[in-house]
């Protein structure tokens, strides 16, 4: 595969920094802090998935600050076809919500923190 034909079918991000997501399956909730246009972890992390329930790679993956409704906090890696928007916007208690966003904008989204650099 050419590299043209490549990133003509990688699938566009559908949700951006800071938005409130949830996953479709799994009962957690979070704010997406980065993005990797195509899967970008280990095989072995992607073979541990049920081959019945694995994501494709060609699609991006999400690095998420979650919480699940026990208050439970993590970071997970998703893919765009098993989130969808949150829109309660209720608050996060993950610690690494103040080391990264600086606030929310009036839309309810996150805002990332700014380099001082």
């Amino acid at each position: 595969m050419n590299v043209y034909h490549f990133y003509m079918s990688v699938k566009p991000a559908k949700f951006k920094l800071g938005m409130v997501v949830k996953h479709k399956k799994f009962n957690f909730r979070g704010i997406i802090f980065d993005v990797d246009p195509i899967f970008n972890n280990t095989d072995e992390w992607l073979e541990r998935i049920p081959e019945d329930r694995r994501p494709s790679k060609d699609q991006p993956f999400y690095h998420v600050l979650a919480e699940n409704e026990d208050k439970t906090v993590y970071i997970a890696y998703v893919s765009q076809q098993n989130l969808e928007e949150d829109e309660e916007k209720n608050p996060f208690t993950h610690p690494s919500v103040k080391l990264i966003f600086d606030g929310k904008d009036t839309e309810g989204n996150y805002i990332i923190k700014q380099s001082t650099n």
